[in-house]
């Protein structure tokens, strides 16, 4: 199973323990080296001392009759003339050749590690240190043991192979202990969401409480399920209101012809084809409303934006509605205004906003253009009854109905003013129903780019 494929928690307690071995190596060796380096530096500090004390001997100009050791299996020493002869040397490597070759400067130390000497099978630190003597110059050298350096490395490597790996062991452990108990409630969400089946989308997560990342995503979850209910509540009411506003034309087109089938004598044909086309030219403008809705609705942005110029496109559906003459319209405070904007788009949006207003006007519809605080604002009134404060929003829902004085007539889908809002949404701009005495006023309000 590859590292991707596993749980969080496997993932969390491998990277933790991969990570603390990481630090644990770089620590064990730095300990090591540190350690080694204190034990040697006592061993040369020893064998310093013993040449010093030797140095001191040859300080009235006579070489001692005896050079001693306190340890012959762990040290040695020995003094060099110039010529290299060995002048005095320790009972354990007497009648032994110069055991080191290396001369210091004078009155200066110098130390070596020599893997071979006459004394032992172990690795000696040789001190060095010249002096000059009324019989010439000598070179004293001093030879302290390293296998004390060797086996308290050694023993300090076995408790690092032995604690390291215990230790690895004990965080692995306690990682996963740590992160099962922290995902635990994780866990229980994510059972409890699978649980949750599309008819129950009302069911909430249990908030832990505890205030940390764990509740803030249960939070979450429950609002995205209250997103997912609404939408889902939403959807439910769209099918049935379509399937309520498409029957009704179909039933009265039926009912027309069953009519007319079963008492052909009495039968206007004339009347039934007017009837039916309109109710059938009814069926097309839901259909076509619903299209576009859903196209609406599918995309981010408008499919494509130009430089439109916003006056000439509102006069023109002005003059469209006029042709009708069912009402009056002013259109005296349309103003020269260009925008970036898709031009079929924004023609909807006019087209539905005038058919709207005209369907409830008393006898007079306004529109107004013109660009306020860099941006443009268009806004259409009619003096018809107005729309309650309760329901200005709900009038842009799908197939949405204000009070009995607003509703639908046989002109209209209920969807043109869903279908304007989606529209000025996916342009950046707002659509809203204005606070009027009298009438109503939607306000529109558009970027200018």
């Amino acid at each position: 199973m590859s590292v991707r494929r596993r749980s969080i928690r496997a993932r969390t307690t491998v990277g933790a323990t991969v990570i603390v071995a990481v630090a644990m190596v770089a620590g064990s060796w730095f300990l090591v080296d540190q350690q080694r380096h204190a034990l040697l530096g006592s061993v040369e500090t020893t064998a310093r001392l013993r040449v010093d004390d030797l140095v001191a001997e040859l300080g009235d100009g006579t070489v001692p009759e005896a050079v001693s050791v306190p340890f012959e299996d762990e040290s040695f020493a020995q003094i060099v003339d110039d010529a290299g002869l060995v002048v005095r040397a320790s009972p354990n490597i007497e009648g032994e050749p110069r055991v080191a070759r290396f001369v210091p400067p004078l009155d200066r130390y110098e130390s070596r590690s020599l893997p071979e000497t006459p004394v032992g099978d172990s690795s000696f630190r040789v001190v060095a240190r010249r002096v000059d003597v009324p019989a010439g110059t000598l070179v004293v050298y001093v030879g302290q043991s390293l296998k004390p350096v060797t086996e308290g490395t050694r023993a300090l490597v076995r408790s690092l192979l032995l604690g390291v790996p215990l230790l690895l062991a004990v965080v692995a452990g306690m990682t996963w202990i740590v992160a099962g108990r922290a995902l635990r409630p994780v866990d229980a969400m994510r059972a409890e969401v699978d649980s949750i089946g599309e008819r129950e989308l009302h069911r909430r997560i249990a908030d832990p409480g505890t205030g940390d990342e764990v509740a803030r995503l249960a939070r979450t979850m429950n609002a995205m399920l209250g997103r997912l209910d609404g939408a889902a509540d939403r959807q439910r009411r769209f099918v049935a209101d379509a399937s309520h506003e498409l029957r009704s034309p179909l039933t009265g087109i039926r009912a027309q012809l069953e009519v007319d089938l079963a008492h052909p004598e009495h039968a206007d044909w004339q009347n039934t084809e007017h009837e039916v086309l309109q109710d059938t030219m009814r069926l097309q403008r839901l259909v076509d409303d619903l299209l576009i809705l859903a196209h609406a609705e599918g995309v981010d942005a408008p499919v494509r934006v130009q430089v439109v110029d916003l006056d000439d496109l509102v006069l023109r559906e002005v003059r469209r509605v006029r042709q009708r003459g069912a009402v009056t319209i002013d259109a005296s405070a349309v103003r020269a205004v260009q925008a970036l904007v898709d031009p079929d788009a924004m023609a909807r949006v006019v087209h539905n906003l005038l058919d709207n207003a005209e369907r409830h006007a008393r006898s007079s519809v306004s529109i107004t253009l013109d660009e306020v605080d860099g941006g443009v604002e268009l806004t259409a009134s009619d003096d018809g009854p107005g729309i309650p404060s309760a329901d200005r929003d709900r009038v842009f829902e799908r197939f949405a109905r204000a009070d009995e004085a607003r509703g639908r007539d046989a002109g209209g889908t209920g969807l043109g003013l869903a279908i304007a809002r989606e529209i000025i949404t996916a342009h950046g701009g707002t659509l809203r129903v204005l606070d009027t005495v009298g009438g109503a006023a939607f306000q529109l309000r558009l970027p200018t780019s």
